[in-house]
């Protein structure tokens, strides 16, 4: 069965590119180019993909995600756009994407990203399948199925990417985790120079489920090495 994937980009060709190369991944493309029909089309049925471009005319990307995510239904986020700065990239983040990428970008890269977050979403449901329905730790309470998070009963507001981190510690305790193994595992790719992405992410998720981040009881930092999650509902 194909995936089912939407493309809501407003640059014809590439759009038309990008759905020639999702072909060849036997994905059953549909093409928007304008914002506020892609978000219609978006919220219309269930899709395995939405291949989002930030700058759209009558809505914007970040609108877009935004209200795509107040909805009960996840489906995964690619975002696109021509700006390069740090603040656009957390803006979208922020949103709820799952990740982005920065025009102009290669056709390779942007069949790895799809290759990857289609190996995420296959690998959750597998994990939701197997492992328990919700993993608790201390205070922390994550309920996978609903994609949920709690620290002292209180719902913390999480990005797609900083849930999926998340879980991803809590899934494997006590184990050490350096960037580069987080980037491929959490992400689905590994390149040079990225480990940044890494860093931002834990540091926002610190302060998101941490009662003094700077000393974490959860996500703790192994100097030299990278990262591990420590059970707090376990004696040390």
């Amino acid at each position: 069965m194909s995936r089912q994937v939407l493309v809501i980009e407003d640059d014809e060709d590439i759009a038309k590119l990008i759905k020639m190369q999702l072909g060849e991944l036997s994905c059953a493309v549909k093409l928007v180019h304008d914002g506020k029909l892609g978000l219609t089309e978006a919220l219309s049925k269930p899709y395995d993909l939405i291949i989002l471009d930030l700058m759209l005319p009558n809505m914007d990307g970040l609108q877009i995600c935004r209200q795509i995510r107040a909805g009960e239904r996840y489906t995964p986020i690619l975002m696109l756009t021509a700006k390069s700065t740090e603040i656009d990239r957390v803006l979208g983040l922020e949103m709820g994407a799952d990740d982005y990428l920065t025009k102009p970008f290669s056709v390779l890269e942007l069949v790895a990203r799809v290759k990857a977050m289609f190996r995420r979403v296959d690998n959750l449901g597998v994990q939701k399948s197997e492992d328990k329905t919700v993993l608790e730790s201390g205070g922390l309470r994550i309920d996978i199925a609903r994609r949920e998070a709690m620290i002292d009963r209180k719902a913390v507001d999480l990005t797609a990417k900083e849930f999926d981190l998340l879980l991803h510690f809590a899934q494997h305790p006590g184990l050490v985790f350096t960037r580069g193994q987080l980037l491929d595992q959490v992400w689905g790719y590994s390149h040079s120079g990225y480990e940044h992405t890494v860093n931002s992410h834990i540091n926002r998720l610190r302060a998101k489920i941490e009662k003094n981040p700077n000393q974490p009881d959860f996500i703790q930092t192994v100097w030299g090495v990278g990262y591990k999650f420590v059970d707090a509902s376990k004696p040390a």
